[in-house]
């Protein structure tokens, strides 16, 4: 298998409120919307980010997948445990894309403030709960190939 990502998903209980929200409020262009199924969005090069109804998205797994979901109880699909991260060029940016957020409708998770990694980051949750960073990170740097460098926070310590 090559090392790579070309969708990410998201079983999202409020397909409606997340199309208000990255559409309307954050003024983000669908690739293809699909009503009470699936909304998608270019996040990135050859990358894509899937917001897919939750019904929709269990029955997609079939039975057995989500514990309690082959007994025809509804599965617990609420996203945690991760982050999508979006980087930015200044911490006033950071700031910027916060109150962004929190217009559209987002609850601001950690408002910004200097980052372990020596940039300065902040955190919000969409309306269906799916949390974004906001970051700046002057160690990070992508090349005109797409390719990723990460420098590390302090260089006199890391080995």
């Amino acid at each position: 298998m090559e090392q790579q990502v070309h969708f990410v998903t998201v079983a999202t209980a409020d397909l409606d409120a997340a199309r208000r929200f990255y559409v309307d409020g954050l003024d983000w262009s669908p690739t293809l919307d699909v009503p009470g199924e699936i909304l998608f969005f270019q996040i990135g090069p050859g990358i894509m980010l899937g917001l897919f109804d939750a019904a929709q998205f269990t029955a997609d797994l079939g039975p057995g997948d989500l514990g309690a979901a082959h007994l025809g109880a509804p599965a617990d699909v609420t996203p945690r445990g991760f982050t999508l991260s979006h980087n930015v060029s200044s911490p006033q940016e950071v700031d910027r894309v916060l109150a962004a957020a929190a217009a559209a409708g987002a609850a601001i998770r950690k408002p910004g403030q200097p980052a372990s990694f020596g940039g300065y980051h902040g955190h919000f949750a969409d309306p269906n709960g799916l949390l974004w960073e906001i970051a700046h990170n002057p160690g990070w740097s992508v090349t005109p190939t797409g390719t990723v460098l990460l420098a590390p926070a302090n260089p006199e310590t890391s080995g």
